[in-house]
């Protein structure tokens, strides 16, 4: 029988094959090694483009669309030497052009004859009809989320002037009304004040009626509300005007003498912003009714028993305001500087609670 021969390896056969495998383990490890370095610096190469990308994105969006930070409506404050004047703008933009609606000290909503951004700053031309008094030329940047800036006119006058986004005013529906008051007691002006007391002698109560006649002062309840329920009894008569400001700021038009200006200046309109719809006829020398329902910036009037202004937002302040605080109560009043005869009585606001 042969016995099979069993193989034994020596010292020097486990040394060369222990070798082999640590060089082995070894490159193993190192290519291992070089390729999670590699995989990490790629990694790092494409962060650093991506964040560069991110930048330079940024920035190339920031200078392709300069008007960006100015859009949206913008309540102004206007410091002449003379006084303080409200005004408003509302910017917007179409097809990569800068759209801007301006209301001034005492016009309506017009587009202003230029605008334009660029490196931070807004530029406008004014519309002549928005009582500037010939400063045209508005420049401002934004400062801490602000607008301030000048305003020059051809004559060298330079005027200061600021801007404060326009609140949003997204009151609710009211829940509860508190009890009606009576703002004119049908004897005298007690609760009133003049704009300008020198011209207060237009103004003057005649068998318990308020009446108007011929341009004078604004006529201004010494009393501040927000949202209301407001009920007004007026007459005007032939070539008349008038108007019944909201919070001081926001007028409901009252006038005979309008028919060739735009709809919006019609009366029961929300002065150069709102069209009355369906605009009722013109009647001079008849007792007519406004019911007027504020809450925040949303605005109801009905005429005569008809709602001919239904739920509708007011942009911002109409020409003539008082003020631009939106956000703050304000006054009613009558507005007492146009032309005409305008008799008013039964001036009852109910606030809400």
């Amino acid at each position: 029988m042969c016995r099979r021969r069993t193989f034994r390896p020596t010292p020097l056969v486990f040394s060369v094959a222990n070798a082999a495998l640590t060089r082995e383990v070894k490159v193993k490890t190192e290519t291992k090694r070089f390729l999670i370095l590699l995989f990490l610096m790629l990694l790092m190469v494409c962060g650093c483009s991506h964040r560069g990308g991110s930048r330079e994105s940024a920035s190339s969006s920031a200078a392709a669309d300069p008007i960006k930070p100015f859009l949206g409506r913008w309540d102004l404050t206007v410091k002449t030497p003379a006084r303080e004047y409200p005004s408003w703008i509302e910017v917007s933009e179409a097809q990569g052009q800068a759209k801007v609606l301006v209301v001034g000290f005492g016009g309506s909503a017009t587009p202003a004859a230029s605008a334009q951004a660029e490196n931070g700053t807004i530029k406008l031309s004014m519309p002549p009809n928005e009582d500037y008094d010939g400063c045209v030329q508005m420049t401002g940047k934004l400062v801490n989320g602000q607008l301030a800036g000048t305003a020059t006119g051809p004559k060298g006058a330079a005027w200061q002037w600021t801007g404060r986004r326009a609140p949003a005013l997204n009151d609710q529906a009211v829940a509860k009304w508190g009890k009606p008051i009576r703002l004119f007691n049908g004897r005298n002006l007690a609760g009133w004040k003049f704009a300008d007391p020198s011209r207060a002698g237009v103004w003057k109560v005649e068998h318990h009626i308020l009446v108007k006649d011929g341009s004078g002062s604004e006529l201004i309840t010494t009393a501040k509300f927000w949202n209301f329920k407001l009920h007004v009894e007026f007459n005007d008569g032939p070539k008349s005007n008038s108007g019944v400001y909201l919070r001081g700021r926001d007028e409901v038009q009252i006038e005979t003498d309008s028919a060739a200006d735009p709809a919006s200046q019609h009366q029961g309109g929300i002065y150069g912003f709102i069209t009355p719809d369906p605009e009722q006829p013109r009647r001079d020398n008849v007792w007519q009714t406004y019911d007027i329902t504020l809450v925040g910036r949303t605005v109801t009037v009905v005429q005569n028993g008809v709602t001919v202004v239904d739920h509708r937002e007011i942009p911002g302040i109409t020409g003539g305001a008082l003020d631009s605080n939106e956000g703050s109560p304000g006054p009613i009043y009558l507005q007492g500087t146009e032309e005409g005869r305008v008799a008013f009585r039964n001036i009852v606001i109910t606030p809400a609670m």
